[in-house]
């Protein structure tokens, strides 16, 4: 056998433990930490403020997959909202393209939220 098919079979099964533990890796992190706000959150007091919409955002992803000679495009869309409280804090919540379309930047009314998660608002 070469030298460098020795190498090869050293180093591919390394790579490959490597690879697959920098994936799972990132799996269990991303999990705990989406563990932790869902806690926290749930932990959080239920707030209900006077609010004013400031501002909308959206954040488009682009999926594209080339499989097989047939070309398939997706994207993914998130939505946010920022609000000011009285207090001239702004606070932006993540939310769901259904909510984002019942707001309009300049409503004002009652935000309620808990923690980070937005709950609604009812404009007064």
């Amino acid at each position: 056998m070469s030298f460098f098919g020795g190498v090869m079979f050293s180093i591919v099964p390394f790579m490959f433990i490597i690879c697959f533990v920098v994936v799972f890796g990132t799996i269990v992190v991303r999990s705990v930490k989406g563990v932790k706000e869902w806690k926290k959150n749930n932990d959080s007091p239920v707030l209900t403020v006077d609010a004013s919409v400031v501002a909308k955002r959206t954040d488009v992803h682009y999926h594209h997959n080339n499989a097989n000679q047939n070309m398939h495009s997706s994207s993914s869309t998130t939505y946010y909202v920022t609000f000011e409280v009285e207090s001239g804090d702004r606070i932006e919540f993540r939310m769901k393209g259904n909510q984002y379309g019942m707001l309009v930047e300049g409503d004002k009314g009652k935000l309620r939220f808990q923690g980070t998660r937005y709950l609604d608002f009812k404009r007064i």
